[in-house]
């Protein structure tokens, strides 16, 4: 079986390596040249655990092809997957340029029936716009060609997107025919043989599906920081709450942990492009309104914590941030609450000193010379005034804390991710701010 994907982001490149890991022959096509020469040499764009050696050995196996041409990746293609970026416009709303010009594409160069497969998030009705895109420019040759559509949303966390894409919780897949459910039933076989299962429904509700599901996620993570913060203001510790809570089989453990806020490319973008869905439809989703509302307070209560603490004077002060990725296990930076701080704190005239395992050279870019670079996280604390934890990266969680002692002039951490235990740090004479946590 022979496949093509269009995109060579998070979700193609995951995609199209899986993919050809169970034997699919996949060919991944980007109008990035640079990208696609840097794939063909092993060299890849982001950083994914498990990614570069899964590309590598279906590269030298013959089943991972790249190309910067979709057109001479479609003869006995059954299956073709948009997966490329639906950024949002200034109003919230996803662009989807890109998704109707890979569409347009494949109608003009198609030669037989193929599956066109929507990959990438998009807003509910999308499907029916590249369905028209297809068709149009098919009308344009006078070509008679059967084609069909899906949308077969993913649901691949970043920094474990490989292990949920060879093991997912469930395979999403919308189709209006039965010949497209018949192409996905044998795409997927190797997974569902292993017993993970393919939900087939309609179109729209496999749209909907997606943002559903991250737009669920992200209110979880700001109900707790609301919580959080209110724990700090009553005097309770939400680590106990949050305990008392996960217990329960209804709510669950999962994403009920405070911090700094969500970030990332899909909850912030996924979130805004369903509130501007409902509202261009004439309904208010005032609870993702609230969502999105907490989740932009929230990255700045570290900051709000410091300026506290320092009576409002960070002018000429140093501060070491340790992790700059919105999670751990990945480069991204986009939408990170690291950048929110360190903005706020370069504003009020600080100086400030970063360090994180993955993300130094993603940070480079994102912010340039505004900060200092640290070798390592203890370099990062030298003559530092305090210590933002931002991220929390495994190698941060037992740290020498008599040396960070001895590099830190004031002894002060602002947790934002509750990694450290307020009775340890009592016991190291440390001052410590987490979230939602009792002062000690």
């Amino acid at each position: 079986m022979k496949i093509t994907i269009v995109g060579t982001g998070y979700v193609g490149l995951v995609t199209g390596a899986c993919f050809s890991e169970v034997g699919i022959d996949v060919c991944c096509v980007d109008i990035d040249k640079k990208k696609i020469e840097n794939l063909k040499k092993g060299i890849i764009p982001i950083y994914e655990p498990g990614l570069e050696e899964m590309v590598e050995r279906n590269v030298s196996k013959g089943r991972l092809h790249f190309s910067t041409k979709l057109s001479e990746c479609l003869d006995g293609v059954s299956v073709v997957f948009g997966a490329v970026g639906t950024p949002p416009d200034e109003d919230g709303s996803a662009d989807l340029k890109y998704v109707l010009d890979v569409a347009r594409e494949v109608g003009t160069h198609m030669s037989d029936y193929l599956l066109m497969v929507t990959k990438s998030t998009v807003p509910v009705g999308t499907a029916e716009k590249v369905r028209k895109a297809m068709k149009d420019a098919l009308d344009k040759r006078n070509a008679n060609i059967p084609f069909d559509v899906a949308s077969n949303p993913e649901f691949l966390k970043e920094g474990a997107a490989v292990d949920d894409f060879l093991k997912p919780d469930r395979i999403v897949v919308g189709v209006d025919s039965d010949k497209a459910k018949s192409v996905m039933e044998k795409l997927y076989k190797p997974f569902t043989m292993n017993g993970h299962p393919v939900i087939f429904m309609d179109i729209v509700s496999a749209e909907m599906t997606k943002y559903t599901a991250n737009s669920m996620l992200a209110t979880k993570i700001s109900f707790m920081n609301d919580i959080a913060n209110l724990c700090e203001i009553v005097g309770a510790d939400v680590n106990m709450v949050r305990k008392g809570i996960g217990s329960d089989r209804r709510i669950g453990q999962y994403f009920i942990y405070p911090g700094t806020g969500y970030g990332g490319s899909c909850f912030p973008k996924d979130v805004k492009a369903l509130i501007k869905t409902a509202d261009q439809l004439g309904y208010s989703l005032d609870v993702l309104k609230s969502v999105e509302n907490v989740n932009d307070r929230q990255k700045s209560v570290l900051f709000a914590k410091a300026m506290k603490y320092f009576d409002g004077n960070l002018s000429g002060k140093v501060f070491a941030i340790w992790g700059l990725s919105f999670k751990p296990q990945t480069d991204d930076m986009r939408e990170a609450p690291s950048l929110v701080i360190i903005n706020k704190l370069l504003e009020k005239g600080a100086k400030v000193k970063v360090y994180d395992p993955v993300a130094m050279h993603e940070a480079q870019r994102v912010l340039g010379d505004t900060v200092e670079y640290a070798k390592d996280q203890y370099e990062a604390l030298i003559d530092a005034e305090g210590l933002f934890l931002v991220t929390e990266w495994p190698e941060f969680k037992f740290p020498n804390f008599n040396v960070m002692k001895k590099l830190l002039k004031t002894h002060v951490i602002f947790d934002g991710r509750n990694v450290y235990d307020v009775f340890d740090m009592k016991e190291n004479n440390i001052d410590y701010f987490g979230i939602g946590t009792r002062k000690i």
